[in-house]
């Protein structure tokens, strides 16, 4: 009788396992994005104590270095070691990826959300608005926002943002139609609770499991977008290390000093890759019918 109470106690005490978290173990390719993600942010974030090199020096004495003991993944036309600009540079990409598409899902969820539930021409001028930017294609329309406003990052965060606010307005509003006509929404409204009230407390919440999957999917894209921007002079301007700016040089060098472009083009690929199997594993947990 004690062995069993024992036992029943220990059963009772064990914390549950958090599906979420349990689901991602189970995906090996959603793990190794992760792998792939942590390796860089860590790379990143430590890169002084990785490497000595200043990313912004010049040393016309070492210039296209090949790949050794002292320049692991060689050096520039000016003598700067690329390893060390390859991690400065994560900081910058996976920073600016994450914030634009951060800042995107925000102020796209929110507006949707208010175009879905107040409707009539509130929701119809919303929606043309945004039919127009989705009418254009999006590195064009992003191209087109940098040149206007000028060549530097902050810009070219702008263009980005621009281009994927519109695709979070539709999500978010889409969410908010269906919910606006469920009990609890209606009995808010029933009891006098103010419309701002209700979506920023019943809405917004309740709408946010299809965002964060679009999240996740976007952080890639739009680190690959800034590298594009920053590949056609757009983006961050030299000497700060970005790693569209390093492949837009190196390529010109391809052919005699391979190791320019090929190592910031393979970073490039790893981070929007682990990004992008982190947002399929996302979605495939909490949007299992997708797949179907």
């Amino acid at each position: 009788m004690t062995a069993n109470t024992e036992s029943i106690s220990k059963v009772a005490t064990t914390k549950p396992v958090n599906p979420f978290w349990y689901k991602i173990r189970r995906n090996p390719l959603t793990l190794f994005g992760l792998f792939l993600l942590l390796l860089i942010l860590l790379a990143s974030i430590f890169a002084p104590l990785i490497s000595s090199y200043d990313p912004t020096k010049i040393n016309i004495t070492q210039r296209f270095a090949p790949p050794s003991g002292d320049h692991w993944f060689g050096t520039d036309e000016v003598g700067r070691d690329i390893f060390t600009r390859i991690l400065y540079g994560a900081r910058l990409s996976l920073g600016v990826g994450v914030a634009v598409v951060f800042g995107a899902g925000l102020i796209g969820t929110v507006i949707g959300a208010i175009s879905g539930y107040f409707g009539g021409k509130l929701d119809q001028i919303i929606m043309r608005l945004m039919d127009i930017v989705l009418a254009f294609p999006s590195l064009v329309l992003a191209m087109a926002v940098a040149a206007t406003l000028g060549p530097n990052l902050q810009n070219a965060m702008l263009a980005i943002a621009i281009i994927k606010i519109p695709v979070y307005v539709r999500l978010a509003r889409a969410e908010t139609l269906a919910l606006r006509e469920k009990l609890f929404v209606k009995a808010a409204v029933t009891f006098g609770i103010k419309p701002w009230r209700i979506i920023a407390r019943h809405i917004i919440p309740n709408a946010l499991s299809p965002v964060v999957i679009q999240v996740t999917l976007d952080i890639g894209d739009a680190i690959l977008l800034v590298a594009t921007l920053g590949f056609l002079g757009l983006g961050a301007q030299p000497p700060t290390p970005e790693w569209g700016a390093m492949i837009s040089i190196g390529w010109k060098y391809l052919l005699d000093y391979w190791w320019y472009p090929t190592f910031p083009g393979l970073a490039l690929f790893l981070a929007s890759c682990g990004f992008n199997l982190i947002g399929d594993g996302i979605r495939d947990i909490l949007d299992p019918k997708a797949n179907r």
